[in-house]
């Protein structure tokens, strides 16, 4: 039996990265073997087990034959007589199909760490095609490995273009594919997810309500990039320097869905943009089957985006609307988290990318005078809830509008 160190571990050990996890493969051995020795199973169609120490994931050698359509159209093999290369052969990429042995020494059948030295990801072998999951691994390690200024080698993009030709991409599961992108959404560069998947037309299958933003037309005088797909993958790329929350990163990303529906006759104008978004952003959230704080803050953002950067000229009532509908006493955090989204939005603009936003301080502002607020005359009086009601509203907008009166935007 012999144990080899597989995949992301070895290649971001090579890159000069710290490796989050480690994967492991066992050559030679049986799952009876790997049982006595304390390892549990828990892969119900491959052999994959649990160190009974670290818990990390080691699996037996195998093969893959493809025998129906989608990422579960496959029957493994498993045997001792599997070869270490036979295993990485089945791997996507080559810089995912190098091993290291327990002496450090490294095992590279198909130039992977060629293609890490020429920053180039490129599939092992035409099997790559056999699994449409791929598309959105290569979409996610472009994303992932951005910062080292990696790109898809043309033959492993025409490989992806035929998959999407073929309808391969069309078998994906909803929940694979948001898993694909929320783990594309934690990286450094997620823009270049979308932007790879655009390259090889994979866009237009998976993310169409995206897709349909490029080629569609904003006033040059407030979006100098003109192009509302470039200005959503700006918005991107601005939310991602701001936060680390993929809820943000996401709201970013759908924030300007609706303007995919404007009629062409109306363009370059967009006139009620943000609340033909919400239906969009509803069901792209539910045929992706993505949770709730997602569409929540993404419907937020899509719905009172221009109330944000319109702050200066809201009255003391409409900030205080916003406020409530978007529940921000409650749920302070997610307020915030509002704020910055729309912050990205300001900033996901040719020219304006580090522009101040004085919107949101103002916003913090109202909501401040209101959270401040010692409620406990007016709630102990015994009046009727109504009463109460009209009294605190009343107390609200005062408190905005003497806030708001002296508020500046250098603080």
């Amino acid at each position: 039996m012999k144990i080899y160190r597989v995949g992301g571990a070895v290649r971001d050990k090579l890159l000069g990265l710290q490796p989050t996890e480690h994967d492991w493969v066992v050559v030679g051995s049986t799952p009876e073997e790997m049982l006595r020795h304390g390892y549990k199973r828990v892969g119900k169609h491959f052999p994959v087990f649990l160190h009974p120490e670290t818990h990390e994931e080691y699996a037996l050698a195998r093969t893959e034959r493809k025998t129906g359509p989608g990422y579960t159209g496959f029957d493994a093999y498993s045997s001792p007589d599997v070869t270490l290369e036979e295993d990485l052969k089945r791997r996507d990429l080559t810089i995912n199909a190098i091993a290291e042995d327990n002496d450090g020494n490294i095992i590279d059948p198909y130039n992977g760490v060629d293609d890490i030295k020429q920053r180039q990801l490129r599939h092992v072998s035409a099997a790559f095609t056999e699994d449409p999951v791929r598309v959105l691994r290569v979409a996610r390690f472009s994303a992932k490995l951005a910062d080292f200024t990696f790109s898809i080698a043309p033959e492993t993009n025409a490989l992806m273009q035929s998959m999407v030709t073929s309808g391969e991409v069309d078998t994906l599961v909803p929940e694979r594919v948001w898993k694909e992108l929320e783990r594309s959404l934690s990286t450094n560069s997620p823009h270049s997810f979308f932007e790879t998947l655009r390259g090889c037309g994979a866009l237009k299958k998976l993310f169409p309500e995206i897709e349909q933003l490029f080629g569609v037309p904003q006033t040059e005088k407030h979006h100098p990039e003109i192009d509302t797909g470039i200005h959503t993958l700006m918005v991107l790329q601005q939310a991602t320097a701001l936060s680390t929350s993929t809820t943000v990163r996401f709201a970013a990303l759908v924030h300007d869905l609706g303007k995919g529906t404007t009629p062409k006759a109306l363009w370059p104008k967009h006139i009620d943009h943000e609340k033909r978004g919400i239906p969009l952003i509803n069901a792209f959230c539910h045929r992706l089957r993505i949770p709730n704080n997602y569409r929540d803050l993404a419907l937020h953002v899509s719905r009172y985006h221009l109330h944000c950067h319109r702050a200066a000229e809201l009255t003391p009532s409409t900030m205080l609307k916003v406020l409530k509908n978007i529940d921000a006493l409650r749920r302070p955090e997610r307020f915030e988290e509002f704020l910055l989204a729309c912050e990205a939005d300001a900033r996901g603009r040719k020219g304006f990318e580090t522009s101040k936003y004085p919107q949101a301080a103002l916003f913090r502002t109202a909501f401040d005078a209101v959270a401040r607020l010692d409620i406990r005359a007016i709630t102990t009086t015994g009046q009727h809830g109504s009463v109460i009601a009209q009294k605190l509203h009343e107390l609200r907008i005062h408190a905005i509008t003497q806030a708001v009166a002296q508020f500046t935007p250098d603080g």
